[in-house]
């Protein structure tokens, strides 16, 4: 009796797609032998129903989809498969729709709507969205009651149907109601993210703000803060805006200031200071902010009440405790005692060859021994070449180690006395003095250049740096003002002082002045000016661009380019009018100028296209003298490094340069792996570098060296220091090579395993501008090795001082005093998205603060006794005394 139906659907079919002998008939006989009697009773009960809301009675069908509804909705709470009765029901899903055509008006109509709604569900072709349109169509009933596979199904085809309204400029009041009810069913199930993304798809991200609440804005945010990584500008900072007002509204005061941080919002950042009123919390903020490197100047305003304590929150926005911090980690680890370049070569290890390689160019072995003695003691104030104390001899056994360097290399000596007094601002300063007092311009110059050092990172009320370097800018000797000019980059990376403006930029549009000069003061007004997009620096770097016309050829001229790039760092389209302007210059420099304006504006930031575009320019084939393929290898790495599956990528993509690319562009590809993975040894990387190190081409093999050093900075790794003492005697008569492999033997032991070169921190969140700058300065030195670091500029080795931090999670307690807690410290683990309360770290060790953090490591406390007053625990972070505690 109730078949009829189905035998017409089923008849219109047979027309078209059955032959003569009808299987299909056999086989729907023997699924209807294979079903259960209860299935059967379905199917038999479900057909009547069909057959009765057809019915001319209202009441009958009423009755009958009611009770169709009744067992739908029972079957669709969950959909690991496909519910019995939206099987059972599919053969008559044509001929319900034809009959809700000839329905009238009623809220019958509207129910029946609501079922062809569900049933389209699993039987509405490709690109119909029939399921959405008969929801619109059908009742004002909760949604969610037809289970989360329907709401889902019906978000989806939302979002296609508000693409195709906006195309056709229709109304999508209706569709934006669905969205309230759709976004207002997620977030009650706990599935946040899916809410984000149907915003994300209709572009109405606001509406999230008013359905979060305490119970889950910290998944809500978290999701948001991830995915802005993947979004193209400018939406990632809308997303990134979201995420902020969400953070503003529950108090959430340390990761609100991390978002207007990642933004670069500095309106946001003073907001977030304002809006927080525990000092407490204030000071975390502070810790925060010196760590990205943002030196805010505090006012009334933001102080709100803690006048009194403006001092100590200025102090530690300044970084005045960074090296008072840092030695005691280091006497906490016990790693004081000074060690010497012989300790790190251990040549002793090696076989009897390389003793020979001792007499080879001792000038230049003595060079390295000063840049490792500097790398290794870097911030610990004391050594065993350069501070050792002038009693022990009547000169100065200080003074004799400088004078058994050459020329240029009494520059770096001196220089690495403030390398070794890092952060010791007051100590440093009153130990440099001595040099001032040389005869000798080279020991002047590596004087001035220590005071930089010195001050790096690290801002001190009377402002010493300035005073001392300013008066030197403007001596005859070009070696004296590059020292000075250098040294005011490093002090005041990123504080965007205009003294020192005025002060560099009659420089670059000196005509007298030697082309070296100009391009250190290039490159130190991209420093301090860095991703400001500031106009006044940047015309003087293009008249000067303009006026060298015949000096671009030169190897320094390429800071140029670069000076100009870092003032757009990460900035995006804001680079446009800029480009424009570098299509118009000398082609010599002019491709090189834009690959690299391009590369720093788009610097972390993941930007497929761009990476897309750099790849073109290293797929071509140039004739000799084209030198813009190299930054366009380093480009690839500055875009992808943004999150790891951009950088996995990057570094497949790389590989293939190396096998096809021009030699141009494989002496780059090193450099862009070091970049990569900086003081993150990832074993691929490694093995690549390794064998690259042996390369025909020295040029490679020199690069593949520096980035074994980049990528094991800091971190004492143990493969890497075998790798170099193996190559230390591979290449002991080759001076040039074995300088490199010192070098790296210094970085693989900065700080004595304390410090890291890494641009990002905060779990990978935030990229610190200046340190990303001071590396990406020593890559485009590396791209032209023999000319600028094994010629008499080896000094830019120094500019890697912006990018040193201690690895370090110290504890503080409220009077800002170390203190000792257990941690655990294990393996960051992805948990965003993830339902419940995941695990964020995995195969943990608990250790008592202050320890050391790995890349990729995160922590978390191991006591209830403290509550943590920042989200992240890295750097110096804040503990309170838990009220709730009770001490069993």
């Amino acid at each position: 009796m109730a078949p009829e139906p189905n035998q017409s659907v089923n008849g219109e079919q047979a027309t078209v797609k059955v032959p003569s002998k009808d299987p299909k008939k056999k086989k729907d006989e023997k699924k209807e032998e294979d079903l259960s009697d209860e299935d059967l009773a379905l199917k038999q009960q479900l057909e009547l129903y069909v057959e009765r809301v057809q019915d001319a009675d209202p009441g009958v069908q009423k009755l009958a989809l009611e009770s169709m509804r009744q067992e739908i909705r029972t079957s669709t709470s969950s959909m690991t498969s496909v519910p019995k009765p939206l099987k059972f029901l599919r053969p008559h899903y044509g001929t319900l729709k034809a009959f809700y055509e000839t329905m009238a008006d009623t809220d019958l109509k509207k129910y029946l709507a609501d079922i062809l709604s569900v049933l389209a569900l699993t039987m509405s072709a490709e690109g119909e969205r029939e399921s959405l349109k008969y929801r619109l169509l059908g009742s004002e009933g909760d949604i969610g009651s037809w289970g989360h596979e329907y709401v889902r199904n019906l978000a989806g085809e939302i979002s296609q149907e508000f693409t195709k309204r906006q195309v056709d400029e229709a109304s999508i009041d209706d569709l934006m109601e669905l969205v309230q009810q759709i976004v207002a069913f997620h977030v009650k199930h706990n599935a946040e993210p899916e809410a984000v993304d149907l915003l994300m798809e209709v572009e109405d991200l606001d509406l999230l703000v008013e359905h979060i609440d305490s119970t889950n804005y910290k998944r809500t945010c978290l999701y948001l803060t991830s995915f802005a990584s993947y979004l193209p500008g400018p939406d990632d900072t809308v997303v990134l805006d979201i995420a902020y007002s969400i953070y503003m509204k529950f108090e959430e005061y340390t990761n609100a200031l991390r978002v207007a941080l990642c933004m670069d919002n500095s309106q946001y950042v003073k907001q977030t200071f304002t809006a927080c009123e525990d000092i407490l919390q204030k000071k975390q903020l502070c810790y925060i902010l010196a760590r990205q490197g943002v030196m805010l100047e505090l006012d009334d305003e933001m102080l709100s009440g803690h006048e009194d304590q403006r001092d100590s929150m200025q102090e530690i926005i300044y970084n005045a405790k960074l090296s008072e911090g840092y030695l005691a980690l280091a006497r906490d680890i016990e790693v004081m005692e000074p060690k010497s370049p012989e300790d790190i070569y251990k040549a002793h290890l090696i076989d009897g060859r390389a003793s020979a390689g001792a007499s080879v160019d001792s000038a230049r072995q003595n060079l390295a021994a000063t840049f490792v003695n500097a790398f290794v003691n870097a911030g610990f104030g004391q050594d065993k070449l350069i501070t050792v104390p002038s009693e022990s001899s009547s000169g100065g056994s200080s003074g004799s180690w400088l004078f058994k360097n050459k020329e240029h290399g009494k520059a770096s000596a001196a220089a690495s006395l403030g390398l070794i007094l890092l952060w010791d601002v007051d100590n440093g300063l009153a130990q440099i003095d001595k040099y001032f007092h040389s005869n000798d311009n080279h020991v002047i110059a590596g004087a001035l250049l220590a005071v930089g050092i010195v001050n790096c990172g690290v801002r001190n009320e009377c402002d010493p740096a300035y005073a001392l370097l300013a008066e030197y800018v403007m001596k005859e000797d070009s070696t004296v003002r590059i020292g000075a000019i250098m040294g005011l980059g490093l002090a005041y990376a990123g504080s965007q002082k205009d003294e020192i403006l005025r002060l560099l930029s009659p420089i670059l549009t000196d005509s007298k002045v030697p082309i070296d000069v100009i391009a250190f003061s290039a490159i130190s007004l991209g420093l301090i000016y860095v991703g400001s997009c500031n106009d006044e620096v940047a015309q003087s770097i293009i008249l000067a661009l303009m006026e060298r016309e015949t000096e671009l050829g030169e190897p320094l001229a390429r800071f140029l380019s670069l000076g100009l790039g870092l003032l757009y760092l990460g900035k995006q389209d804001n680079v446009d009018a800029t480009l424009e302007v570098a299509k118009t210059l000398n082609e010599r420099i002019s491709r090189y100028c834009q690959v690299t304006l391009m590369s720093c504006a788009f610097a972390g930031t993941g930007n497929v296209l761009k990476v897309q575009s750099l790849l073109g320019l290293c797929s071509e084939h140039l004739e000799k003298g084209e030198i813009h393929q190299g930054p366009a290898v380093l480009g690839i790495a500055m875009v992808a490094m943004a999150e790891e599956l951009g950088l996995e990528m990057a570094i497949r993509s790389l590989e293939h340069l190396l096998q096809y690319g021009e030699q141009n562009i494989r002496r780059a590809v090193p450099l862009a792996l070091g970049l990569l993975c900086m003081s993150n040894p990832k074993v691929n990387v490694m093995d690549t570098l390794s064998r690259l190190s042996h390369d025909t081409d020295t040029e490679v093999a020199m690069a593949a060296i520096i980035s074994l050093g980049l990528i094991g900075a800091g971190t004492n790794n143990a493969r890497i220091a075998g790798m170099l003492r193996n190559l230390s005697s591979y290449y002991y008569k080759e001076a040039s090579l074995l300088f490199c492999v010192r070098i790296a033997q210094g970085l693989v032991h900065l700080g004595k395993g304390l410090l890291t070169l890494a641009p990002y921190h905060s779990d990978r969140f935030l990229l610190s501008h200046s340190a990303i700058a001071g590396i990406i300065t020593l890559l485009h030195a590396c791209l032209d090795m023999k000319s600028i670091v094994l010629g008499k500029y080896h000094y830019v080795l120094y500019y890697l001082v912006l990018a040193m931090q201690p690895r370090m999670l110290m504890a503080v307690d409220e009077h800002l005093k170390p203190l000792s807690v257990p941690v655990r410290v294990g393996q960051a683990v992805d948990v965003v998205g993830q339902a419940g309360r995941p695990k964020t770290i995995t195969g943990f060790q608990t250790h008592s603060t202050p320890v050391l953090l790995a890349a990729g490591d995160r922590a978390e406390l191991a006591t209830e006794k403290y509550l943590p007053l920042s989200s992240v625990l890295e750097g110096f972070v804040i503990l309170k005394e838990n009220p709730e505690y009770s001490g069993q």
